[in-house]
């Protein structure tokens, strides 16, 4: 544009003095005019301003540099075009959701797993164009790279990793462990084109509900196995408890018997007498007596 300006501008210098006179000026002071015009117009023409989050690509006459231009303000070649590349963390989904995915309607990603059973998947992906690949990716690949490179490379890691795995390893055990081989593989692919793999959401699987019904039965299962388990754990440690509670028993008994003399349970006997005899709801008393125990107390009613 700023060529296409100057080559009018010249082309009016000499055709209105030829054509039109009377709106001529000295010839001096039109071409000082028609310097300085041109020269603020080229002097424009090599501002480029490369905005924040994008890096410049330059472009001249079809050929493109290597040297790519960072956010901010830069002085190039007047005729240079310059091509903004997003070097910010982009997303990329894809879900059954209609409003979720980057395609609006059912984008949800249909693959095999290793019993040959189908699911489906809604998967986020963050990425990055890598600033100094920028002129790279432009020159082989185009701006348009994320529908070329970056959702086939989706698609394909995904299908590439389920095929690994058991449904029930997806749905339960194995999700994580399925997540970093889905990362590992697009990381590869990406890096290959100038293109970081930041992360890999893996948000969603939908089961066939046989498949469901019988991971559900499973579990339920698993579950009362596990509950059997702990009971018969809490019976046993009640049998244990019991079995030291009973030789706790048997020894303090045993101690006991051992301690206990004639002398002592004459003693005790009487003691025991006292106490009913002294107690106010006492009315008749019978004693035992034997040869061995002689008693002591008056008796009364």
């Amino acid at each position: 544009m700023g060529f296409l300006i100057v080559i009018i501008i010249i082309a009016l210098l000499v055709l209105v003095p030829r054509y039109y006179p009377k709106f001529a000026m000295n010839k001096k002071m039109m071409v000082t005019w028609g310097a300085v015009i041109i020269a603020v117009l080229l002097l424009a023409s090599t501002v480029r301003i490369v905005q924040p989050g994008s890096v410049g690509v330059q472009v001249l006459f079809g050929r493109v540099y290597k040297k790519v231009l960072s956010n901010g303000l830069h002085f190039v070649f007047p005729f240079v075009e310059i091509k903004t590349m997003n070097v910010r963390t982009q997303d990329y989904t894809m879900s059954v959701a209609q409003e979720e995915g980057v395609r609006k309607g059912d984008d949800g990603i249909t693959s095999l797993t290793k019993d040959g059973l189908q699911i489906n998947l809604d998967i986020t992906v963050w990425y990055q164009l890598k600033s100094d690949k920028a002129a790279e990716v432009y020159q082989n690949i185009g701006q348009d790279y994320v529908e070329k490179i970056v959702r086939p490379a989706i698609r394909t890691a995904i299908r590439n990793a389920t095929v690994l795995y058991n449904v029930t390893e997806i749905y339960s055990l194995k999700r994580e462990e399925l997540t970093n081989v889905i990362f590992e593989e697009l990381d590869n692919n990406f890096s290959a084109k100038g293109i970081i793999c930041d992360k890999v959401l893996l948000r969603n699987i939908d089961l066939p509900q046989k498949v469901k019904n019988a991971i559900d039965e499973k579990i339920a299962a698993e579950q009362d196995a596990q509950k059997m388990v702990y009971v018969l754990e809490k019976e046993q440690r009640e049998k244990e408890r019991k079995l030291i509670e009973a030789e706790g028993i048997a020894v303090s008994q045993k101690k006991i018997s051992e301690s206990l003399n004639k002398q002592y349970l004459q003693w005790y006997y009487i003691q025991n007498l006292k106490e009913v005899l002294n107690s106010n709801n006492t009315k008749v008393v019978i004693m035992p007596f034997d040869q061995n125990l002689t008693p002591l107390l008056n008796v009364g009613q």
